[in-house]
């Protein structure tokens, strides 16, 4: 069977590798960090990939409290400490 070829699409607005976030839970305190990886690609569903008990997160996020985290883009939002800083 040929490998189906998915190239993600750049999410919309401020999220993307490198960028700041805040990520909110309703089971934890928010915290914040900064996007490391995106696993986009990963979390395709017209592929059959056997992850209904565990689905990929599409988001690696390094908090600022030192641990690695996985979110979902409806968990994340630009860090608003860094909303207005210009480098």
């Amino acid at each position: 069977m040929p490998e189906k070829k998915h190239k993600p699409q750049p999410e919309p607005g401020p999220l993307g590798t490198g960028a700041r976030v805040l990520v909110r839970r309703p089971s934890e305190a928010d915290q914040t960090g900064r996007i490391i990886e995106d696993y986009a690609e990963l979390t395709d569903t017209d592929e059959q990939r056997g992850h209904a008990w565990a689905p990929v997160h599409r988001w690696a996020v390094a908090l600022d409290d030192g641990r690695l985290v996985f979110a979902d883009t409806d968990d994340l939002t630009a860090d608003p400490s860094t909303q207005g800083f210009t480098g």
